[in-house]
């Protein structure tokens, strides 16, 4: 019988969102050199290699991972994503803005992500649980709110979340790859 470790988000938000964002955007291209036959696995079916790799890297538990430690660092990072996004970035930027109509566009943006949140955070507690099945939809969900978000600027020529909502999506996308491990889909 084997021994799994349950993990929870008991670092504080705002300081693990920052070094999740700093690791991602600064990772250390010798790790992404010589990524484990899972993470190889996993990242070729993604749409940015490179970003898997380097995000999933971020973490220092990734070279050892096997699938289900892996689920628990791709949907960690895309929660701390959504979470620095939605509370801090979000917030700020509706604190300083002045405009009715911008500051509808992220008023739905903040809504776009707290919905991302609550379905990453669902996915993190059916990770604790080892159910599995619904992982694929739930990152689905969430990197559908970033495309909602990513609309509400249309028309916009410099969408203030547009890096945001693209690296939320592409980590979704890698939940989505890992949890296909889990129900054997495709």
């Amino acid at each position: 019988m084997s021994t799994r470790y349950h993990y929870s988000f008991s670092v504080p938000f705002h300081s693990l969102a920052f070094l999740v964002c700093f690791i991602i955007v600064h990772a250390s291209p010798a790790a992404a050199d010589k990524p484990t036959e899972l993470v190889d696995k996993v990242c070729n079916q993604t749409s940015n290699y490179t970003f898997c790799v380097e995000a999933l890297y971020s973490d220092s538990r990734a070279p050892d991972a096997d699938s289900y430690t892996l689920a628990f660092i791709s949907f960690g990072l895309a929660y701390s994503n959504a979470n620095n996004a939605r509370d801090y970035y979000i917030a700020e930027l509706l604190k300083n803005t002045s405009g009715q109509d911008y500051h509808f566009r992220l008023e739905t943006c903040s809504h776009d992500y707290l919905r991302a949140v609550s379905k990453l955070e669902e996915a993190y507690n059916d990770l604790n649980s080892e159910t599995f099945f619904g992982l694929a939809e739930l990152a689905g969900i969430a990197s559908r709110a970033s495309d909602h978000c990513q609309d509400a600027f249309k028309g916009i020529s410099s969408p203030p979340l547009g890096s945001r909502n693209g690296d939320l999506k592409r980590l979704c996308e890698i939940g989505a790859t890992i949890a296909k491990l889990f129900t054997g889909s495709s």
